[in-house]
């Protein structure tokens, strides 16, 4: 599958959730952030403004996207108080909203690979891309709205959204192979510059343990 043209833009991970924490599949439910995840995104906000000083972009010039799920939305709300000028109102779109995991919402990681091995993360060969769980969505369904969504993507943008969308951008985007993406936990407290067709992952000067997504 193929992209459209992409701009250079920012995307960030939302931060920590409960959920995340305790290596649950979250998917489409709405969770919101925890304290370390409330962090993350004040210290992304903040690592965002220094980015766009040293790349010479004007905060109020960028298109800035969020997934409308409160831990994205919030995530984005925050990294944007880290600046203190007028920026352009967020544009919630669904088309950003995490991978729908259907029955598996809210199972642990665990226990779902104790049923599905061939779906635990850091195993899942290219196959996976296209399983659909009871219920859920497919990666080929979250590259079906990214490719809807890159149309509109006309200009260098600010886009807060979810780990397996990201993981999505990175193959439509770098043209990475699905089997790597698959097995990729995407980072909280990140921002990926995506320019030229390749990512730089840029971290905050405060990290913290990742979950596996």
């Amino acid at each position: 599958m193929t992209a459209p043209s992409w701009p250079d833009f920012y995307f960030a991970r939302h931060g920590e959730t409960d959920w995340n924490r305790e290596q649950r599949y979250q998917g489409s439910r709405d969770i919101p952030l925890n304290r370390t995840g409330q962090l993350q995104a004040d210290a992304n906000g903040l690592l965002l403004r220094d980015l766009l000083e040293r790349d010479g972009v004007d905060p109020a010039s960028l298109n800035w996207f969020a997934s409308p799920l409160s831990r994205a939305s919030e995530t984005m709300d925050r990294m944007r108080a880290a600046f203190d000028i007028e920026l352009p109102p967020v544009i919630h779109d669904n088309r950003l909203i995490e991978i729908s995991f259907g029955d598996f919402e809210g199972r642990l990681h665990a226990e779902i690979a104790r049923e599905y091995a061939a779906v635990a993360p850091g195993e899942r060969d290219e196959s996976y891309w296209g399983f659909r769980p009871e219920n859920g969505e497919n990666y080929d369904d979250v590259a079906a709205r990214l490719l809807d969504f890159a149309r509109e993507l006309t200009h260098h943008a600010v886009v807060v959204a979810h780990g397996g969308v990201l993981r999505v951008v990175r193959h439509l985007v770098e043209g990475a192979p699905r089997s790597d993406v698959l097995n990729w936990p995407p980072p909280q407290g990140v921002i990926a510059h995506f320019a030229g067709g390749r990512m730089t992952l840029h971290a905050a000067e405060n990290t913290w343990d990742e979950p596996v997504d």
